[in-house]
């Protein structure tokens, strides 16, 4: 593919430069809360009406906001809600993961257009660099020219330090060690003609169910995402917290205790790559995993004892994860169907109250509402984050 069909698509929505404050702060208000009329969006931006009147025009003339059908009141006028335009912003976001690459396309309500997967054993550069190329541009023939004027960016998840991921030396000394002189910024800029943003794929999930899943509920939390590897996310005061370097909420990390007395990390206990193991010991094909929903009810023999085990890990990496920060909620997802995640979380909370709590005000556990798809629909939203809201 030439690479000007696919820089082709980058247009002036992305090089408009930084939005007004004020703008920003009505278009984040409506994504976190809804639709609202002009005079609630005045209380909560704390802006006089004639003040969000003026920006609101301006945003509607601009396709980025839309009036709703009028709501009549007792007395006066109906009021008439204002909300984000689906058409008015659209961006990629592409997952790097463990045992498969997604990019998705969402809207600037956060509602997923359009998908692409590819799955391998082992991630090469080579091989998802032409996924992308293809992908986004069989994505962008599919919108028409406007839609395609209002794509902004591109969003990467992709976990640090990518060449530390095999698992034997044999691949560590070559298709791994090959991502060091790989700059994922740079290379897809290139590629694509869009701006590009990195960030960690465990926090990018985070960010999806902040913005558009259950952590809406919650103003301190700490999030787990359980995929091949599980990760973390952290947010404070109703906003994710990435950190110095943006590797904040490496719960993946934690200390646990393996099964000989040994320290371990918690990736090392906690993760579905254990589930694969287990499967391959058995002569089990693993990829039915991430290719097959199903086939987490039919294994449920090796599911079974991998929940167990999992939730056990959970539960006290949840208390530890309190002990510095006293968060309301501990949110739980992974890259599995959502009736395990539900007894995922159901076996947490019974054994979150058998654990030594002293010292500590016990969280809520909590179930996610992303699922498989947070760390790429996450990744989507960094770019509209970064142009239009606060």
């Amino acid at each position: 593919m030439e690479d000007g069909l696919v820089r082709s698509i980058s247009l002036g929505l992305s090089q408009r430069g930084v939005r007004d404050h004020n703008e920003r702060l009505l278009l984040s208000l409506i994504q976190r809360h809804g639709a609202m009329p002009a005079s609630d969006l005045a209380k909560r931006a704390g802006l006089s009406p004639p003040t969000v009147s003026t920006i609101l025009k301006r945003l509607e003339a601009e396709g980025l906001v839309e009036r709703g059908d009028p709501v009549r009141g007792k007395v006066g006028k109906p009021s008439v809600p204002m909300g984000l335009a689906a058409d008015g912003a659209f961006s990629f976001g592409l997952k790097i993961g463990r045992r498969s690459a997604e990019l998705a396309l969402i809207d600037l309500r956060g509602v997923l257009r359009h998908e692409r997967h590819l799955t391998y054993r082992e991630p090469v550069a080579d091989d998802i660099f032409t996924f992308v190329d293809t992908a986004i541009f069989e994505i962008t023939e599919a919108l028409s020219d406007a839609q395609k004027h209002r794509i902004c960016g591109l969003g990467v998840a992709a976990a640090f330090e990518l060449w530390n991921w095999s698992e034997n030396a044999s691949h560590a000394r070559t298709e791994f060690l090959a991502w060091r002189g790989v700059d994922l910024r740079r290379d897809l800029q290139a590629r694509t003609g869009l701006p590009v943003s990195l960030l960690n794929d465990a926090t990018a999930a985070c960010q999806a169910e902040h913005t558009y899943g259950r952590g809406k509920e919650f103003r301190d939390y700490a999030y787990f995402f359980i995929g091949a590897y599980i990760g973390g996310g952290i947010v404070l005061d109703n906003a994710v917290y990435e950190g110095r370097q943006g590797n904040a909420g490496a719960l993946g990390s934690l200390r646990s205790i393996g099964p000989n007395g040994e320290s371990m990390q918690l990736i090392e206990m906690a993760s579905i790559r254990q589930l694969e193991k287990r499967l391959n010991e058995v002569d089990l094909d693993p990829r039915q995993l991430w290719s097959d929903p199903n086939s987490w009810l039919d294994l449920s023999r090796y599911v079974d004892p991998w929940l167990g085990q999992t939730a056990q890990e959970l539960a006290k990496a949840s208390l530890s994860t309190c002990s510095v920060i006293d968060f309301e909620a501990i949110l739980i997802d992974g890259a599995f169907p959502s009736d395990i995640r539900q007894e995922l979380v159901e076996r947490v909370r019974r054994y979150v109250v058998t654990q030594d709590t002293r010292g500590l005000i016990p969280p809520r556990i909590e179930a996610g509402s992303i699922g498989r798809k947070a760390r790429a629909i996450g990744a989507a939203t960094r770019p509209i984050s970064a142009q239009f809201m606060l």
